[in-house]
């Protein structure tokens, strides 16, 4: 489908927009007032009239600025106006986030009993055609279970569906993701509206048309790739061997402080979790090869309060708002710059103070030189007591021992149980992020055997 594009940057009014002024009905506004939004964000300022306008919309917008109430609002509204079942599906790329968008809606759509289902992978087929038997008025999912339901479930199509909700849009739009949203477009109608937003974006027309977007108009409050200004960034320089003791230094540093530790591996995640625990720090590890209760058990006890360390890949750095994280440290440096904002993006948040600290090598320059060029700033020294560090390293040494032990011990257990018929699953594409970021060799082995 053909699509002009109209563009629209942030601007600076006089008289500072409020959420009634957007011309949201009363419903919503209680529920925004018994959420404590006061204000609109900017992506909302610009992106809600529109949408009630009913143009399709690209929104471009910095991780943490309120994306997903740009898309939620306008659609609850249209769903006052018409309520049906099936009236909006919110495809995503993670099984975390698609919990998190599912929660929004229900919360700001709770004066109007919004009923919505969750179809991501790692949960039962069955319980999810339940669900969907019962026509949930949205649908929040990632794009591999939603497309085995539309060709499995007797009885389930999106025929009538109104809105289309692309989140992190320029993720769900790689290559990865291509094939099966395809898929979906062919079975959804034309005449629906179309909403696509991330907090970065790529400029490829062809991605924008396969979403078939019509007289679509951008909305952009960060044009480049940026971090906020509350945003402390730090780099720590070490030698790669000591790369363990210095975090384990940094985290003995700021153990009063909940922090988000990023590994580019499922096993660099598995295993730090392992040594920190073992010196005495409330770590919990979140990757793409625990269970999807295990990853929501994870998140909930990080947000509570009850664990205040998360080693995290990539899994976690988009789009999840976890309000109480002080510091995010990158054990590895991700190769794409924009990985890193969104990463760092988890402190903070909605104008509060956040320190991020990149564990820097002497292979690492060059990629920390690249990062400061993309988000035009230097990073600061974080200064490191080196007596401190040397006393650390032989606990450090010990306890590196005892987790490769453990994880030799869990490895062992887990070949056990698939000789005993235990198996991966099918729909492995909506934890993409640790499979793909870590570059580990499973996609060829799924190739050679033939898996969707």
């Amino acid at each position: 489908m053909a699509s002009t594009l109209e563009s629209v940057e942030a601007s600076t009014s006089s008289k500072p927009a409020t959420f009634q002024s957007l011309g949201l009905i009363q419903p919503l506004l209680e529920a925004l007032e018994q959420l404590k939004y006061t204000q609109p964000t900017e992506i909302q300022e610009q992106s809600i009239p529109y949408a009630l306008e009913g143009r399709d919309i690209i929104g471009v917008a910095e991780t943490g600025s309120g994306k997903t109430a740009a898309f939620a609002l306008p659609i609850l509204q249209k769903l006052w106006d018409d309520p049906k079942g099936l009236f909006a599906c919110v495809l995503a790329p993670t099984r975390e986030l698609a919990y998190q968008i599912s929660q929004q809606f229900e919360a700001l759509g709770s004066s109007m009993g919004v009923r919505c289902a969750v179809i991501v992978g790692g949960m039962e087929m069955t319980a999810q055609a339940v669900a969907l038997a019962k026509r949930p008025h949205i649908i929040v999912a990632t794009p591999g279970r939603l497309n085995d339901h539309l060709e499995n479930t007797k009885g389930f199509s999106l025929r009538n569906l109104k809105y289309l909700v692309l989140d992190e849009a320029d993720r769900l739009l790689d290559m990865d993701f291509g094939p099966v949203i395809d898929k979906i477009l062919k079975v959804i109608p034309k005449e629906r509206s179309t909403y696509l937003f991330s907090a970065t974006m790529t400029t490829k027309v062809a991605k924008l048309q396969r979403a078939s977007l019509s007289n679509p108009v951008r909305v952009e409050v960060s044009s480049k790739y940026q971090t906020v200004s509350t945003l402390l960034q730090y780099y720590c320089l070490m030698p790669q061997k000591d790369k363990d003791t210095y975090l384990i230094y940094l985290a003995n540093t700021l153990a009063q402080n909940s922090i988000i530790i990023f590994t580019r591996t499922v096993s660099d995640a598995a295993r730090l979790s392992i040594i920190l625990r073992t010196l005495g720090f409330p770590a919990i590890p979140l990757h793409g090869q625990l269970t999807q209760s295990q990853r929501l058990g994870a998140l909930g006890k990080f947000k509570s309060g009850g664990q205040r360390v998360l080693v995290a890949t990539d899994v976690a750095s988009r789009g999840l708002d976890i309000p109480s994280v002080d510091v995010v440290i990158n054990f590895d440096i991700p190769t794409h710059s924009k990985d890193y904002i969104h990463r760092v993006g988890r402190t903070a948040r909605a104008g509060r103070a956040g320190k991020s600290i990149t564990l820097v090598t002497q292979y690492d320059v060059e990629l920390v030189q690249r990062i400061e060029k993309v988000i035009g700033k230097k990073m600061d020294l974080w200064e490191t007591d080196k007596e401190e560090i040397a006393l650390l390293r032989e606990r450090a040494n010990e306890a590196c021992r005892l987790a490769a032990n453990e994880l030799r011990d869990q490895q062992n257990g887990k070949k056990k149980r698939k000789r005993g018929g235990e198996g991966g699953g099918q729909d492995d594409r909506d934890r993409d992020d640790d499979v793909v970021e870590a570059g580990i060799p499973s996609k060829k082995r799924n190739s050679r055997g033939g898996r969707r």
